[in-house]
């Protein structure tokens, strides 16, 4: 999932994004209200952490500007402003949850992970798809309780498949959810698709994937 961090506080950003990114999201970070603003404008979020006092504005105005364009992105306000009315002003604007600082990174991962799944609307921590079990929050697949070896990446690419199937996703898809922006000057090479040929032959050594489609010169699809 792509998550931006919007914290003034270098240290504590740079503490989140590490923890994060070390669970396999790709996160950014943004400073300041109007670096908040230019990203949402310019990339398409699953998840943004908003801190409330920002240097050059209140940080209920990025939240307002992210309901008036995206308004499937999740946000989780982090502020050290705990006073019920922020918080009450923050949920009538749209935030999903509201952690209040100091608080433990592994409690904003089970807030994150609890999110995430009310987003691709599932209540448990296993998705199933043809006889495949993904277990999201161990990074393992399986078939029939058998196994399988994936890297993260392909793990990643197959999770991203299964959240959306049925869905048509492009490569440019993939790189930016997979791996950020740092590919798109390389969108169009073969490197997504080698790590796709790679995970389809390790699903195919169980069983048949024709579910697993790949849609010519646009992309891929799970059919379920």
């Amino acid at each position: 999932m792509n998550i931006l961090i919007v914290e003034d506080s270098p240290e504590l950003a740079i503490e989140v994004k590490d923890f994060l990114s070390a669970s396999g999201y790709v996160c950014k970070i943004a400073k300041d209200c109007a670096t908040a603003l230019d990203e949402i404008s310019s990339n398409d979020f699953d998840v943004v952490l908003l801190d409330l006092g920002l240097p050059d504005g209140n940080g209920f105005e990025v939240l307002t500007a992210i309901r008036k364009t995206q308004s499937k992105t999740a946000v989780i306000i982090i502020t050290a402003r705990g006073e019920l009315d922020d918080r009450i002003n923050g949920l009538q604007l749209g935030a999903d949850d509201y952690l209040t600082k100091p608080f433990a990174l592994t409690e904003l991962g089970a807030r994150l992970f609890a999110i995430i799944r009310r987003m691709h609307g599932f209540t448990v921590n296993d998705l199933k798809v043809h006889g495949f079990t993904l277990q999201l929050q161990d990074y393992k697949v399986s078939f029939e309780e058998d196994p399988i070896n994936l890297t993260k990446k392909e793990f990643d690419i197959f999770q991203y498949l299964v959240l959306n199937k049925n869905r048509v996703i492009t490569r440019l898809q993939l790189t930016e959810h997979i791996w950020g922006d740092i590919l798109e000057v390389n969108s169009d090479s073969n490197f997504i698709d080698v790590h796709v040929r790679n995970l389809r032959k390790k699903l195919e050594k169980h069983a048949p994937i024709s579910w697993f489609e790949t849609v010519r010169n646009v992309g891929y699809r799970i059919n379920v």
